[in-house]
C-alpha cells in the first residue's frame, strides 16, 4: 500500500481525517476540527528527522503497539504466554462505509489481527472509535487501550476534567501542562467519585475545545501526554483486574468505545456537543416527559411503612409531584443497612393490607409509583448469601471485607444475572411499577470467584461489566414503559454505556443547595439535563453551608429532572404553596430545558450565575439565574441590579419576559443581559423569554 492513502471521516460541523505512515506500518492523524480543515499542509507533520526516539514514537499515531513504539507510550501490549512482549505489524487493507471506517494491520509472528474502527453518530460531532484485536493462538494482552488521539498545541495544553468525591462529585478541575504526563481512572470496578471518564483539552486559552468520553462501566483510564513538538496525545481504555486479558485462539476481543467531539466555541460549545450525543443515545425516549417526582429517602430512612409513605405521597400529589418513588427499606429484614439486601419481597409488617394494595393506593392519588433496588448487593444475613455464599466477589481463604455492611454479588457469573433479572421481572409485573431506582452502594474489594482452576485467566470487570449491561437491556425490552434511574451512591457510574440504557441518573447524594450548585455545573460540562436528576430538600451545606432559599433550591432543581425529597410534613402551607407554584412552573418549561441548547452563564463562583436554554424553532428561551455571592448593599448604599449576559440570541430580535412583561432587544441581553436586583429573601429567578 502506498504512503498517500487518508480517509476522512465527515461530522454534521467537523472533519476527521486519518493517513496511513509513509512506510505503511500505522495510521496516524492528519487534520481534525472544523469542517475543511482537511485541506492544507497537516498541523501534526512529524517528517523530520528524529534523535533517540523511533519515527514511530513521533508519529501522531491512532494506534501503536509496544514493539513499534517503545518509548512514547503505546496502546497495546501483547505477547505469547511466557513470551517476550512486542508486536509489529502491517497494513492489511480498508473498509470505508456511510460515516465508517475500519484500518486492518496483521501481525503473522503473534497471528494477530488489530482492526482500527471509525464511525460517525449522525446528527452530532462525535466520532466513535475502538478497536478489534483477533488471534489465532492464546495471547496475553497486558494493554488493550481502545483510541489514541492527537491534538496540536502550540504552547501549554490546558486539560479541563471531572473530580471529586462522594457527595462532591463533578467538579470542574483544569490544569495546564507543558510538559509531562496527566493520567487519572479507577479501579473500583466502576468509574468512580474521583474522576469522571472523560478529558477536555484546550491550545492553552484557544476557543477550539476536544473532548474525549469513554464508555465503560467498569476500572478504565484516560492518560495524556504533552509530547516534544507540540502535541498532546491522550490515550483511554479499560483497565482489567487481573492486570493482564487472554486472548483466546479465535475470539475476538472489542474495547469499549472511545467517543471524541470537537467544538470551535470552547468548553460551553463542547458541552453541547455533548448534550446532543446523549439525546441520540436516549433516542426515541427524549420524547417522554420526565416526570416531577417525589423520593421519601431524605423523609422515613428506612423506617417505611404504609400509613407514613402514604402521607407523603398525599403531600406530593396536592403540591403536584406525578410520581412516587419509595427508596430503601421496603422489604423484608431491612430495618437498617445490615440486613435484607438480596430477599427482594416486600415487608409484610411495613405493608399490612399487601404491597400491592399499597400500590394502587398511590396510584388511586394520580401518581405513578416507583421503587428503589440494589441488585448487585447482598447482606451477609440475608436468605440469599445462605443459601447462595459462592454468588459473592471472594478471594479463596481469604476474608470477605464489609463495606457499607454488606458484600457484591459476581454479576460475570450467568446464575446471577438470571436471579437479578427474575427478580425485577417478578417486581415489575406482580406490582404497577413505573420507575426503577439501580443503586450501587460499594465497590468490589476481594474480587474473586470462589472454586476457579485457572483465576490469572478470568476478566472479572469486563465481565460484571457485561452482565450489567444485559440486565439493563433486557429491563429496555421486557419492560419498555419501565423508567430506569442509575445511581451508585450518587454519582459512581456515570457513562455512556449507563446513559444509554437509562432515562435518567443521579449525580450525587449531596443535595444542598450551593454544594448541588457546583456539581450540576460540572455536570453539564459533560451530560446533558435531560439525564440529571435533581431535587429539592432541606439538606443543609456540606461545603458551603450559607443558606439559601426554597427559590433556590427549585430554580437549581429545575436545571435537570426535577425531584423533591424533602419530608413535606414538616413544610408549612406557605412552602407547600410556594412548591406547587415552582412545580407548575417547571411543567411549562421542561421541554426547553431537556432538549434545548444550553449555555452555561458564568461559574459558581461568580455572584451571579445562570444556565441558559434555548429551543429556537419554538422561540423559548429558559434562564435559570442564581445568586451565589454578596449583595451589592442597595437600598442603603447606591447600587445597581446584577446582570446575567444571555448568548446565542439574534441580536436584531425582541425578547418578551413571559413573567414581568419587559421587553429586551436581543443586542440588549447579548450586551447587557438580564437585570437582577437580588435581596436576601431573593436570591432566584426563572426568567421565560418568548422571541417576538
Amino acid at each position: 500500500m502506498t504512503s498517500h492513502q487518508r480517509w476522512t471521516l465527515r461530522t454534521e460541523n467537523t472533519s476527521y481525517t486519518v493517513r496511513l505512515a509513509p512506510d505503511g506500518s500505522w495510521a496516524e492523524l492528519d487534520a481534525w476540527g472544523p469542517a475543511g480543515v482537511e485541506h492544507g499542509p497537516s498541523a501534526l507533520d512529524w517528517s523530520r528527522r528524529t534523535h533517540f526516539v523511533t519515527p514511530a514514537d513521533a508519529a501522531p499515531a491512532e494506534y501503536l503497539p509496544y514493539g513499534l513504539r517503545p518509548f512514547t507510550g503505546s496502546e497495546l501490549v501483547a505477547a505469547r504466554p511466557g513470551g517476550e512482549r512486542g508486536v509489529w505489524w502491517d497494513f492489511a487493507g480498508a473498509e470505508e462505509g456511510e460515516g465508517s471506517l475500519r484500518l486492518a494491520f496483521t501481525d503473522d509472528v503473534l497471528s494477530l489481527r488489530t482492526v482500527l474502527c471509525y464511525e460517525t453518530v449522525p446528527g452530532t460531532d462525535v466520532i466513535l472509535r475502538w478497536t478489534e484485536l483477533t488471534s489465532a493462538e492464546e495471547l496475553r494482552l497486558e494493554r488493550l487501550d481502545s483510541a489514541a488521539v492527537n491534538i496540536p498545541v502550540t504552547g501549554v495544553a490546558r486539560m479541563t476534567y471531572l473530580t471529586g468525591q462522594w457527595s462532591q462529585e463533578f467538579q470542574r478541575t483544569q490544569l495546564d501542562l507543558p510538559r509531562g504526563t496527566f493520567t487519572m481512572g479507577s479501579r473500583q470496578g466502576a468509574p468512580g467519585h474521583a474522576y469522571a471518564p472523560w478529558l477536555a483539552v484546550q491550545d492553552g486559552e484557544a476557543e477550539a475545545a476536544y473532548g474525549v468520553a469513554l464508555e465503560w462501566p467498569g476500572n478504565w483510564h484516560i492518560t495524556a501526554e504533552a509530547e516534544p513538538g507540540g502535541t498532546v496525545r491522550v490515550r483511554a481504555g479499560r483497565v482489567p483486574h487481573e492486570g493482564v486479558v487472554f486472548l483466546a485462539p479465535g475470539e475476538t476481543l472489542t474495547t469499549p468505545r472511545l467517543a471524541c467531539a470537537f467544538s470551535p466555541d470552547g468548553l460551553d460549545g463542547l458541552s453541547r456537543v455533548w448534550h446532543r450525543y446523549e439525546r441520540h443515545l436516549t433516542g426515541e425516549r427524549i420524547h417522554r416527559p420526565r416526570k416531577v417526582l417525589y423520593n421519601s429517602w431524605e423523609a422515613t430512612g428506612f423506617d417505611v411503612d404504609a400509613s407514613g409513605q402514604l402521607e407523603l405521597a398525599e403531600a406530593a400529589a396536592d403540591i403536584g409531584a406525578e410520581l412516587f418513588v419509595v427508596d430503601d427499606g421496603w422489604f423484608t429484614g431491612r430495618t437498617d443497612d445490615t440486613g435484607g439486601l438480596g430477599d427482594w419481597y416486600p415487608d409484610p409488617a411495613a405493608f399490612p393490607q399487601g404491597f400491592g394494595r399499597f400500590v394502587e393506593d398511590i396510584r388511586a392519588l394520580g401518581l405513578d409509583f416507583g421503587l428503589w433496588v440494589e441488585p448487585e448487593a447482598v447482606s451477609p444475613a440475608s436468605r440469599l448469601y445462605a443459601e447462595h455464599p459462592e454468588w459473592a466477589y471472594q478471594v479463596d481463604g481469604r476474608p470477605a471485607r464489609l463495606v457499607r455492611n454488606q458484600l457484591l454479588l459476581d454479576l460475570g457469573r450467568t446464575d446471577v444475572q438470571e436471579f437479578v433479572i427474575g427478580t425485577l421481572d417478578r417486581l415489575l409485573t406482580d406490582y404497577a411499577v413505573s420507575y426503577l431506582k439501580w443503586d450501587m452502594n460499594r465497590p468490589p474489594t476481594e474480587r474473586g470467584r470462589p472454586g476457579t482452576e485457572r483465576a490469572d485467566h478470568l476478566d472479572l470487570d469486563a465481565q460484571h461489566v457485561i452482565g450489567y449491561l444485559r440486565v439493563l437491556d433486557h429491563l429496555r425490552a421486557a419492560h419498555p414503559d419501565v423508567t430506569i434511574e442509575g445511581c451508585a451512591g450518587g454519582g459512581g457510574r456515570i457513562e455512556h454505556a449507563t446513559l444509554a440504557r437509562t432515562d435518567v441518573v443521579w449525580p450525587s447524594d449531596n443535595t444542598a443547595p450551593l454544594d448541588r450548585l457546583s456539581i450540576q455545573y460540572g455536570f453539564l460540562h459533560a451530560h446533558a439535563p435531560h439525564v440529571m436528576s435533581s431535587w429539592v430538600t432541606d439538606a443543609p451545606g456540606i461545603f458551603d453551608p450559607r443558606p439559601r432559599s426554597l427559590a433556590f433550591r427549585f430554580v437549581n432543581a429545575m436545571c435537570g429532572v426535577l425531584g423533591i425529597g424533602a419530608d413535606l410534613r414538616a413544610w408549612t402551607s406557605e412552602q407547600r404553596a410556594e412548591a406547587a407554584r415552582w412545580i407548575a412552573r417547571y411543567k411549562e418549561v421542561r421541554e426547553v430545558i431537556h432538549q434545548g441548547d444550553v449555555q452555561l452563564l458564568g461559574t459558581p463562583k461568580d455572584p451571579t450565575f445562570g444556565v441558559q436554554y434555548d429551543a429556537p424553532e419554538a422561540g423559548r428561551t429558559v434562564v435559570a439565574a442564581l445568586s451565589t455571592g454578596h449583595l451589592d448593599g442597595a437600598p442603603l448604599v447606591p447600587g445597581r441590579p446584577s446582570r446575567l449576559r444571555l448568548r446565542g440570541l439574534v441580536a436584531k430580535a425582541r425578547y418578551r419576559d413571559a413573567d414581568s412583561g419587559s421587553t429586551y432587544s436581543g443586542a440588549h441581553l447579548l450586551h447587557y443581559g438580564l437585570p437582577f436586583a437580588w435581596r436576601a429573601d431573593h436570591d432566584a429567578e426563572l426568567v421565560v423569554l418568548i422571541r417576538q
